[in-house]
C-alpha cells in the first residue's frame, strides 16, 4: 500500500509564511508529478503547483511569486513554501503523487489535506 502524508499547516497572519510537507511511503518502484491541490470551503478543488520528477515546476496564477514548490526524490517528498499569505490562500492542502506499484501499475495517491487557515 502506499500513503501520503502531509504536515506543517496552521494558523497564520496575512503576511506570514508556512512550510508544507508530504512524504509518500509504501511499496514505490517510481514517482512521476508531485502536485500541491486545496479546497476552499464551498469551492472545488484546484491544483495550486506541480512538478516533474526531473525539476520542471507549474505554478496558478493566484500563487505565482509567492509560493515555491520543491521535492526530494530520494525521500519521495514534496514541500510547498508559502510566503505573503493571504486570507484567501485559507483552505484545506492536499499532496497529489503519480506513483508506480507493482500492485496497480501508474496510479494517482492522496493525502489526507491539511488545513491552512489565514487570518486578516
Amino acid at each position: 500500500q502506499v500513503q501520503l502524508v502531509e504536515s506543517g499547516g496552521g494558523l497564520v497572519q496575512a503576511g506570514g509564511s508556512l512550510r508544507l510537507s508530504c512524504a509518500a511511503s509504501g511499496s514505490i518502484l517510481s514517482i512521476n508529478a508531485m502536485d500541491w491541490y486545496r479546497q476552499a470551503p464551498g469551492k472545488q478543488r484546484e491544483l495550486v503547483a506541480s512538478t516533474t520528477r526531473g525539476g520542471s515546476t507549474n505554478y496558478a496564477d493566484f500563487v505565482k511569486g509567492r509560493f515555491t514548490i520543491s521535492r526530494d526524490n530520494a525521500k519521495n517528498a514534496v514541500y510547498l513554501q508559502m510566503n505573503s499569505l493571504k486570507p484567501e490562500d485559507t483552505a484545506v492542502y492536499y499532496c497529489n503523487a503519480q506513483i508506480f506499484t507493482l500492485l496497480r501499475g501508474w496510479a494517482d495517491y492522496w493525502g489526507q489535506g491539511t488545513q491552512v487557515t489565514v487570518s486578516a
